[in-house]
């Protein structure tokens, strides 16, 4: 059973793959204007224990060691895989993109189409596992969905 063409699905993939483009000068603006780049710094000031709890920990149905604030929305984890995110696998996602569809245009014949889509399969694997991580970390709350709001807002509820 055909979900969609092979062309269909081409033009999607490159639409999505430009709305990636645009979009995120517009998100690394929002980060600077409003400050919100802190919350993407890595720190180590709990990284063993948060490591711990996602090892070990949480299967044995223990609090999460840190603690989210209005200054610290992020774990130690999840700043670095945020900030990999936004300075290293999206960026090299982006641009092999873009190569990959306009390399003759742009005179990078000399890099060879195999490597660039190499490198592009290699980092969309990445933003996939990303993706997947991100989803299983919303059913890891006390209550199945508990996490689904501050994941959409960007805040946690208050325990009051």
């Amino acid at each position: 059973v055909d979900f969609m063409s092979f062309h269909t699905a081409v033009e999607l993939h490159n639409k999505a793959g430009i709305a990636w483009a645009v979009g995120a000068p517009f998100f690394l603006f929002w980060l600077l204007i409003t400050g919100q780049w802190s919350h993407y710094i890595p720190t180590s000031r709990q990284f063993f224990a948060t490591a711990r709890y996602y090892a070990w920990d949480i299967f044995l149905g223990k609090d999460h060691p840190f603690e989210k604030s209005e200054t610290e929305k992020h774990n130690p984890i999840q700043r670095i895989a945020y900030l990999s995110l936004f300075l290293f696998i999206g960026p090299v996602q982006i641009v092999s993109g873009l190569i990959y569809l306009q390399w003759r245009e742009v005179g990078l014949e000399v890099l060879g189409l195999r490597n660039v889509a190499f490198l592009h399969i290699v980092f969309a694997f990445a933003v996939l596992g990303f993706a997947i991580v991100h989803v299983y970390m919303i059913t890891t709350g006390k209550t199945l969905f508990e996490y689904v709001r501050s994941m959409v807002t960007g805040y946690k509820e208050s325990a009051h």
